[in-house]
């Protein structure tokens, strides 16, 4: 008799804990739900300023934390963020235009993803004609492109690869977005195979990824954007495609380490690796994002993963404001061959470096 109850007891404890792991990522506690967090980030959104880049352009964290915003307003069908964001774009196009991004750099050409996120959400063509050229130019070399930017392209990757670990978001994206409007598989597949070049050469043998060949540490952010990149990707490419493998190799290689180095509270740290820096938000929500999203499609395990991204959604909130900024933002930061460097990094409120990937965060949660 006692067999029998102890063995009933102990399958009751086994569903229950098997019920909480697959569950993880719903039931959140109020302050943490994901469509009310979603709200305040989103509609923050419209109240922010231009963030340009070299002052002249929109900024590639502008540009992201606006395909945020309406990601969110496309899932939850919030027809009046769409009207608002649809309405800054248009004056961005008519009365702004000089702030519209030039097509000559990873960091400019990035900006196509948002009209063609647009176009996804509106079918209004003009987004489309908008978007499209920013995607196409980055495998066109231009007459004044230097011998380095000739031969990435004589070898069939992107004239303006440099191999920086934010590139892997930033060409990701729009080739990503351009994939999704066309259905033309040349466009993510020269992404995967930029992808499988940046992994060759950056990532280390324990699944993080160096700032650049030349700097050996392993930044936050930074390696923040290669698991963005790497789950955007695994979300799109076909199960045929030659580079799907190598990739998803990759981003489960990243994963169990950033299992490892996930501090006691939650986050990850401005240098991973490095249990007395600080904890930074952006690259912690990056992180999360592609954990979240990895555990819904299948990639990562959901009792060993969802736990943690559980753990990391909510150690994130608490550096939400009042005002619905995110604290604790690394500014841009360049590469440089300094560890301290990156420790003396200044801190942002509201940067949209930071507000971006909580509402991918945010859509990963909310998406079925």
């Amino acid at each position: 008799m006692c067999k029998k109850l102890f063995s009933l007891l102990m399958m009751i404890i086994s569903c229950q804990f098997s019920y909480g792991q697959g569950n993880a990522l719903k039931n959140f506690p109020k302050g943490a739900e994901p469509k009310e967090v979603g709200k305040r980030l989103a509609y923050r959104f419209l109240d922010r300023k231009h963030m340009l880049h070299a002052g002249k352009w929109i900024s590639y964290p502008e540009t992201f934390n606006w395909n945020g915003a309406l990601q969110y307003a496309a899932i939850t069908k919030d027809k009046k963020l769409l009207s608002l964001l649809e309405a800054r774009f248009e004056k961005l196009t008519a009365r702004e235009k000089a702030l519209l991004p030039i097509m000559n750099h990873v960091d400019l050409n990035m900006f196509g993803s948002l009209p063609l996120k647009l176009y996804q959400i509106t079918k209004d063509k003009q987004y489309l004609d908008l978007g499209m050229p920013y995607a196409d130019t980055q495998w066109a070399v231009p007459q004044n492109a230097n011998a380095q930017q000739k031969e990435w392209d004589d070898h069939g990757y992107s004239w303006q690869t440099r191999l920086w670990i934010d590139d892997m978001y930033m060409i990701t994206i729009v080739q990503s977005e351009a994939y999704k409007v066309t259905g033309d598989r040349k466009y993510i597949d020269r992404a995967a195979k930029e992808m499988v070049l940046y992994l060759d050469k950056l990532q280390r043998p324990n699944g993080l990824f160096y700032h650049a060949p030349d700097v050996p540490f392993y930044w936050g952010r930074g390696n923040g954007w290669m698991a963005a990149g790497m789950t955007e990707l695994l979300r799109l490419l076909p199960q045929d495609s030659e580079y799907r493998a190598r990739i998803l190799k990759g981003y489960e290689t990243m994963m169990k380490s950033l299992k490892k180095y996930q501090s006691a509270n939650g986050m990850w740290n401005q240098l991973i690796d490095e249990p007395e820096c600080w904890a930074e938000t952006s690259g912690s929500a990056m992180f999360t994002y592609a954990m979240i999203t990895g555990v819904k499609h299948g990639w990562l395990d959901v009792k060993e993963y969802a736990p943690v991204a559980r753990k990391a959604w909510l150690a994130m909130i608490p550096y939400i404001n009042e005002k619905g900024d995110v604290a604790e933002v690394c500014v841009g930061t360049n590469k440089k061959n300094d560890k301290q460097y990156y420790y003396d990094r200044p801190r942002n409120v509201g940067d949209s470096h930071g507000q971006s990937p909580y509402l991918w965060c945010v859509a990963a949660l909310l998406e079925k």
